[in-house]
């Protein structure tokens, strides 16, 4: 994989997480969105427990790290416009193997923090009768940093400015604060569910103002706290 810089410190975090958990439909207003981005996306009502996916470990890409448009996707004739999109999102690490976590203790649990674009193929994520793995989890679809951030330096990880810049125009603008399901639920409920192995990762889901990236385009996701996520778009 690769190694981030550690914040503050002359330290690295090698990102080599054994799976990617990623959190769909975490901000209400997003959901509202999703009921055109996602065709069948399940209507407005809110989730009565976290929504989730995987994205393959080897979507990973770093700070300044192109995302890719894979070229095959041209071949097929979809219905609709061809769209890939930014999410700009909230993501942590797991500092050790747990099970079955209680919320009073979910954030021990927690290494660190950085940005992650939930990069997402929508033709494909939309279509997928098995789910939206394969449309999130192209090279290159997952670019995280710019750092990682300890634990004991992130402030109050739920109550975050976040935000996503498109050419340097703002498109996304919300707080941590906005979840649905708060960082300590989502690690109680995934623990409940498997194996949560150290050096996992969890994004935590994207507000409103997804849209979507073409050739040439920059991408920047800051977090209060952590920094600015930069990463160019190329077309395969």
């Amino acid at each position: 994989m690769f190694k981030l810089p550690v914040l503050n410190t002359n330290e690295e975090y090698e990102v080599k997480p054994s799976k990617i958990i990623a959190l769909g439909l975490n901000y209400r207003e997003h959901i509202k969105e999703s009921v055109s981005v996602l065709a069948g996306g399940g209507g407005i009502e809110l989730p009565e427990e976290p929504v989730i996916f995987p994205k393959a470990p080897s979507s990973l890409t770093g700070p300044g790290g192109p995302v890719i448009i894979p070229s095959f996707i041209k071949n097929y004739k979809f219905d609709t416009p061809l769209r890939t999109d930014y999410e700009a999102e909230l993501a942590f690490f797991i500092k050790k193997d747990c099970r079955n976590v209680p919320q009073a203790d979910a954030m021990d649990y927690i290494s660190g923090y950085t940005c992650l674009n939930d990069v997402s193929q929508r033709n494909i994520q939309t279509g997928d009768r098995s789910g939206w793995f394969r449309g999130k989890s192209f090279d290159t679809f997952c670019p995280v940093g710019p750092v990682f951030v300890k634990s004991e330096d992130i402030g109050d990880p739920q109550h975050l400015n976040i935000e996503c810049r498109l050419n340097g125009e703002t498109v996304q603008k919300s707080n941590t604060s906005m979840m649905i399901f708060p960082i300590a639920e989502i690690i109680e409920v995934l623990s409940s569910w498997f194996t949560l192995k150290e050096g996992d990762l969890i994004s935590t889901g994207t507000p409103s103002g997804v849209g979507s990236i073409k050739n040439g385009d920059i991408v920047e996701i800051e977090i209060e706290n952590i920094g600015i996520l930069i990463n160019p778009v190329v077309q395969e």
